[in-house]
C-alpha cells in the first residue's frame, strides 16, 4: 500500500503553465509585475487596499520583517512557545526577546491570563499564533493589547482564508503575516505576505525585503532598477519572485472552489470518527469560518508514541506540531517553566490532511485510531 503522507502540495497543469508564462513570455524572473498582481489579487481577496500588503519570500521572512517595522533591540514580545521555530527566531532576528507564554489545552492559542503574569517594562507586542488556523478570541488579544500599549503582530502562517466573526483574517487588525510554503492552505512554492494599514510599518517591510533600498518596490513594479538610491536601515534578499507569485495566483483562485471545501470536509470528517473516542482530545475551531491546514489531536493517557508507531507501520505518516520553543537549548533549554504546554506537547499527534485525500482515507486513519485505542 502507498504511503499516505501527513501533507503534500497540491499543484498541477494550470501552475505549470502559469510558470511558462512568466518564463517564456515575461522573461523576467525575479521580483516584477508579476508579484504587483498576486498582492492586488490577495487584497481583492481580503477586501483591503493593495497598498497595505507586501509579499515576501516565506512567512518566517513576514515574521521578521513585520516584527524589525515595530520593535527596537531588547523589545520583548509574548508569544506562545507552542508554535512552529520560526516564530520564535523571527522575533530573535529582529534582535527583540521572545517570552514564551502557555496555550489554552482547548484551542492551543495563548493564554492571555498567562501572558499578562509576563509583561515587563520593556514588552512591546504581543504575537498570538493561530494555531491549525484558529485565531482564538482575537478581540481580547486586541483588548489585551490597547490596555497594555502593546503592538499585534499576527503569524496567521495557518490561517489563510480563514475568517473571524464573519471578517477575512488579514481584512483587520495591526500586522498580519501569511504563509504560502508548499503545504499550507495556497502555496506560491515558497512565500509569505504581511498585512498593515500602517503605512510607516509597510513601507519598512517593502524597503527590507530589497536589501533596505528606499523605494525599490516602485521601481520593480515598473519594470526597472533603482541604481542611484539610499539604504537607512538594515535590509535582507526577502522579496517574492515573479515564479512564485504565478504559482500563488493560480493557487488564490483554486482556494474557494477546491482547497477551502475539501480541507473542511475531511476535518469535519475526522470529528465525527474520533470525536467521542475517550483517548483522543480533538482542538476546537468553528470548522467553515476556519480552513483548517493540519488536523493535531491529543492523544491521552500516554498512548501517543504507541499510536503513531501503528500508524508509521501502516503507512501512514503523522506528525507533531510542535516541539515547544522554551525547551530548545536557543531560548532558554525549559528554564522557563510551562506546564500545560509541556503536558501538551507528550500528547501531540497530527494526523494526515490536505486536498489529495478522501473521505476513505480519513476513514482508514480512523479505523487504525480506533482499533488501537481499545486495546488494553
Amino acid at each position: 500500500m502507498a504511503l499516505m503522507r501527513l501533507s503534500r502540495s497540491i499543484v498541477g497543469t494550470r501552475e505549470a503553465e502559469a510558470v511558462s508564462r512568466v518564463i517564456l513570455e515575461d522573461g523576467y524572473l525575479g521580483m516584477g509585475t508579476e508579484v504587483q498582481a498576486f498582492e492586488s489579487e490577495l487584497a481583492a481577496f481580503l477586501g483591503i487596499e493593495p497598498s497595505n500588503i507586501a509579499c515576501v519570500n516565506s512567512g518566517t521572512a513576514a515574521l521578521h520583517l513585520a516584527a524589525q517595522a515595530l520593535l527596537k533591540p531588547g523589545d520583548e514580545v509574548l508569544v506562545q512557545s507552542l508554535t512552529f521555530l520560526s516564530s520564535f527566531q523571527a522575533i530573535s532576528a529582529a534582535s527583540a526577546v521572545p517570552v514564551p507564554c502557555e496555550v489554552l489545552p482547548e484551542t492551543c492559542t495563548i493564554d492571555l491570563e498567562d501572558a499578562g503574569k509576563r509583561l515587563t517594562s520593556r514588552t512591546r507586542a504581543i504575537m498570538p499564533v493561530h494555531y491549525a488556523s484558529y485565531p482564538g478570541d482575537l478581540d481580547a488579544v486586541h483588548d489585551f493589547a490597547r490596555r497594555h500599549d502593546l503592538r499585534v503582530i499576527e503569524d496567521a502562517a495557518h490561517a489563510f482564508g480563514c475568517t473571524y466573526k464573519g471578517r477575512k483574517i488579514g481584512s483587520f487588525g495591526d500586522l498580519i503575516c501569511f504563509s504560502f510554503d508548499g503545504i499550507k492552505n495556497i502555496t506560491s512554492g515558497e512565500g509569505g505576505a504581511v498585512v498593515t494599514s500602517d503605512p510607516a510599518a509597510l513601507a519598512r517591510v517593502k524597503d527590507s525585503r530589497l536589501l533596505g533600498v528606499e523605494k525599490d518596490t516602485e521601481k520593480r513594479y515598473a519594470r526597472e532598477r533603482s541604481w542611484e538610491f539610499d539604504v537607512k536601515h538594515q535590509g535582507y534578499r526577502y522579496h517574492m519572485s515573479n515564479i512564485f507569485a504565478a504559482v500563488g495566483r493560480v493557487q488564490l483562485m483554486r482556494l474557494r472552489t477546491e482547497f477551502g471545501p475539501k480541507r473542511i470536509e475531511l476535518a469535519k470528517r475526522y470529528r465525527e470518527r474520533l470525536g467521542q473516542n475517550p483517548g483522543l482530545s480533538l482542538f476546537w475551531s468553528d470548522l467553515g469560518p476556519v480552513i483548517p491546514h493540519i488536523q493535531p489531536v491529543r492523544v491521552l493517557g500516554g498512548r501517543r508514541d504507541e499510536l503513531r508507531s501503528v500508524l508509521e507501520r501502516e503507512k501512514i505518516q503523522t506528525g507533531i506540531h510542535y516541539k515547544p520553543n522554551h525547551l530548545l537549548s536557543y531560548f532558554g533549554g525549559g528554564k522557563v517553566s510551562l506546564p500545560v504546554t509541556e503536558r501538551i506537547y507528550q500528547e501531540l499527534l497530527t494526523l494526515p490532511l490536505h486536498p489529495g485525500l478522501g473521505s476513505s482515507d480519513v476513514d482508514r486513519v480512523c479505523d487504525i485510531i480506533e482499533q488501537t485505542m481499545k486495546r488494553a
